[in-house]
């Protein structure tokens, strides 16, 4: 749908308005140098009227100039041929409508003029007009082509502007993507272990697998989610984990009913956790605690993923111990909130590891 000012009757009322003030300005211009340098004063109606149709002349010149300023354009490489257009073109129409305006001047004389008068008239708006006609032509062509050069520059920045978010989709896709196969590996990795021990829940999982990806499938062009349906996939996936953990898996999980209804990335707290099963509970006998909270101050929404591990190494917090969940999880915050999100993977002072996401507040249906 075109802009208020893409519109053709908008913009011929422009232009109207703007040729109605350049005979306005010189109308004034013209009562003045008849009244000081010629002492031949001259009415006002008499100087609007001549200036009025003077440059509505040129208000209807003007779109042909135009249609040629952009078929001729002075770049690069086409500048001369564009030279060699405008330069006659501008005296050519320069001089016709010098005549076109004489002939609607002497419309408006009582009586006509005789034939050698007819003559000296068009001699002299020549010599005190065709100059400034030249001029005229040229700041027409200048406008257009700064018009153009503005249309192209507007264009190339949407342009950019589409390429750029279709990229970040791309990116965010990929990204997506990527975690699916991982998550995706891990669980056939607990559906294999658990067919050596026990059938039944093998058969358990591979259906809570299914609901995983039916999940994984149903939101996969979508990058945000609310959060009520976020925890639900996630409990999901911790039921396939507990069937492979047992009693050593131990989740908490405390969210103000309130902050159901926010949109949270889709798939963000999985790979969390599931690098929280991994170090704080598979590498302990005892298994471990997990913790999951979701909190609001103001505009800000935090999610937290916290366990009772072992925490980091010094090593492992010096080299930014990150595997691939955790990796892709801090590129797609980036590239959905930019510098308006906070991620932050730090050692409990208690103990264990403690993952922080902080994102703008979005409202599900906005």
């Amino acid at each position: 749908m075109p802009s208020f000012f893409e519109k053709r009757s908008v913009r011929w009322t422009f232009s109207f308005i703007i040729w109605t003030c350049v005979g306005l300005f010189f109308a004034s211009q013209s009562q003045l140098w008849d009244q000081y340098l010629f002492r031949t004063p001259i009415s006002w109606e008499r100087a609007l009227t001549l200036n009025l149709s003077f440059y509505y002349i040129w208000a209807c010149i003007a779109p042909l100039v135009l249609w040629l300023g952009k078929r001729f354009q002075f770049e690069r490489k086409s500048w001369p041929q564009a030279l060699l257009v405008h330069l006659p073109t501008s005296i050519l129409l320069s001089a016709t409508q010098l005549l076109i305006a004489e002939v609607v001047f002497q419309s408006f004389r009582p009586y006509p003029l005789k034939l050698f008068e007819a003559f000296r008239a068009i001699q002299f708006s020549f010599a005190f007009n065709f100059h400034m006609n030249l001029l005229t032509y040229w700041v027409i062509l200048g406008v257009g082509s700064m018009r153009e050069y503005y249309r192209k520059y507007r264009d190339r920045e949407l342009r950019n502007a589409q390429l750029e978010a279709q990229l970040t989709q791309a990116q965010l896709q990929a990204l997506k993507m990527q975690l699916h196969p991982h998550f995706l590996f891990n669980t056939l990795n607990t559906i294999s272990s658990l067919m050596h021990k026990n059938v039944h829940d093998a058969d358990r999982v591979l259906a809570r697998l299914g609901d995983l990806l039916r999940a994984s499938l149903k939101n996969s062009g979508v990058h945000e989610v609310p959060l009520r349906e976020e925890l639900e996939f996630l409990r999901r996936y911790l039921e396939i984990e507990q069937m492979r953990f047992g009693d050593r898996l131990k989740v908490h999980i405390s969210v103000d009913p309130d902050l159901l209804d926010l949109k949270v990335p889709s798939f963000i707290l999985q790979p969390l956790v599931e690098n929280s099963i991994r170090y704080a509970v598979g590498s302990r006998n005892s298994g471990g605690l997990i913790e999951i909270t979701g909190g609001r101050q103001n505009e800000r929404l935090t999610l937290s993923v916290r366990d009772d591990g072992p925490g980091l190494s010094l090593e492992q917090a010096a080299a930014g111990s990150e595997g691939v969940g955790l990796q892709n999880t801090r590129a797609r915050l980036q590239q959905l909130y930019g510098d308006k999100h906070e991620f932050v993977l730090r050692n409990n002072p208690r103990q264990g590891v403690d993952v922080s996401i902080v994102i703008p507040v979005h409202v599900s249906g906005n």
